[in-house]
């Protein structure tokens, strides 16, 4: 079994690749027990974000990995092909420690990846799918993701996605204090843009979930209103800027909506920033006048803000990185040699129990006990040098001088000059 990753992300493939592909939540254990049915793969771990879609499993067949992640999803394998990066043994290591360090994200150095890493993990251990090899890849990810977060200006400067969307809607209304504010969604990225809007002071703020609960824990931070995902068709038009991040696998805001609401307006522009994978928004809305529509992949620019300032701590990252591949693939490769070591082992324990049985048997007929020690240790000594003597004597020409040079490395044998 060998470690393998695959994938796509916001570097490899377009928005409306990536959204096809997600996996919610609720739909992750079913989708891992799924994956590690498919024999001969034998563990796995998913890590599905609004930016990337990736695979971590062992397997001897990487091809039947791969193609069940267009099966599971109902895709044409060709259509999702072009776009899939495939990362075998330290190449998915090396993916692993990048990305969690947060060295391939979007946002360079952005934090949140490592939780969604770490929630990944979570799902794959209640899921039953995380076995030796995996458990140990992603405790050495953490580790490294640590590392580089405290030894180096990684994060430093960083403009995150959140931020990005307050620095944009005050691009286009120039003073927010001035707008009424609407988040659909109560999640972690809803939480962060609250804050970076509410530091603001916007003349309203409104929370829309699904269920109030989440909403209303939300709102009492910021003196905001709660209303449900049904309330939107009459509020949205009492709103100037919406930030919308939910795991609804269909668009919350279709185009009639919007349309209507903009009327209402009067053509008073409306600011909306989707950031959920897949899109709340339907695409048909950039159409229309008046509406300003952004999805993640559109904040890129934004976001790549300081980028210069950390390009040092860049190098220092890939060098704690490169180090930790190298340490994890000798872990590897010790696993490795488990199956030959122990093979050896137990032909040892099998020539020690034959000759201990034949010395006993020996020792109950009278046998002088010291005849029956050197008869034993001859007989041990002659089994365990059978094989490299024989091989010796038997190898060819061309292979003599390597095999010679082997048994001297493994005996720790002094050849005579």
């Amino acid at each position: 079994m060998q470690l393998f990753a695959f994938g796509i992300n916001h570097n490899t493939a377009p928005l409306d690749v990536r959204e096809q592909v997600t996996f919610p939540e609720n739909t992750m254990e079913h989708a891992l027990h799924d994956l590690v049915g498919r024999d001969p793969i034998r563990e796995a771990a998913i890590v599905s974000t609004c930016n990337r879609t990736e695979v971590y499993c062992c397997t001897d067949k990487p091809e039947d990995a791969m193609s069940w992640l267009a099966d599971f999803h109902r895709l044409p394998t060709r259509e999702l092909d072009p776009y899939l990066y495939k990362l075998p043994r330290e190449k998915a290591v090396k993916h692993a420690f990048r990305v969690a360090s947060g060295l391939d994200s979007m946002v360079l150095g952005e934090p949140q990846i490592l939780g969604q890493f770490k929630n990944a993990v979570k799902s794959a251990e209640h899921a039953g799918t995380l076995g030796l090899m995996l458990h140990k890849l992603f405790q050495r990810t953490f580790y490294v993701a640590k590392e580089v977060r405290t030894s180096t200006e990684i994060g430093a400067n960083s403009v995150s996605m959140a931020a990005a969307a307050a620095r944009l809607a005050e691009r286009i209304f120039g003073d927010i204090s001035e707008q009424r504010v609407l988040f659909i969604g109560a999640g972690e990225m809803i939480e962060l843009c609250s804050n970076h809007f509410a530091a603001r002071n916007p003349k309203k703020i409104t929370v829309a979930n699904r269920t109030t609960e989440r909403a209303e824990a939300l709102a009492r931070r910021f003196n905001a209103q709660t209303i449900t995902l049904s309330d939107l068709p009459d509020q949205l038009a009492l709103h100037d800027i919406v930030v919308t991040c939910t795991a609804s696998p269909l668009p919350i805001l279709g185009k009639g909506m919007v349309e209507r609401a903009i009327k209402i307006r009067k053509h008073r522009p409306l600011f909306i920033v989707d950031l959920a994978v897949p899109r709340d928004v339907e695409s048909e809305v950039a159409e229309l006048d008046d509406v300003f529509l952004y999805y993640v992949d559109d904040l890129s620019e934004i976001v790549k803000e300081g980028l210069d300032s950390r390009q040092s701590a860049v190098a220092q990252a890939e060098t704690i990185i490169d180090t930790n591949v190298i340490d994890f693939m000798r872990w590897v490769a010790t696993r490795e040699m488990v199956p030959t070591i122990r093979a050896l082992r137990d032909q040892g324990e099998r020539y020690r129990r034959h000759e201990l049985e034949r010395a006993h048997k020996l020792l109950e007929k009278g046998e002088d006990p010291r005849k029956v020690i050197e008869l034993l240790s001859n007989s041990l000594t002659n089994k365990f040098l059978h094989v490299p003597s024989s091989a010796l004597n038997h190898a060819a020409v061309e292979e003599r001088e390597e095999l010679a040079d082997l048994i001297n490395r493994l005996y720790q044998l002094h050849r005579p000059q």
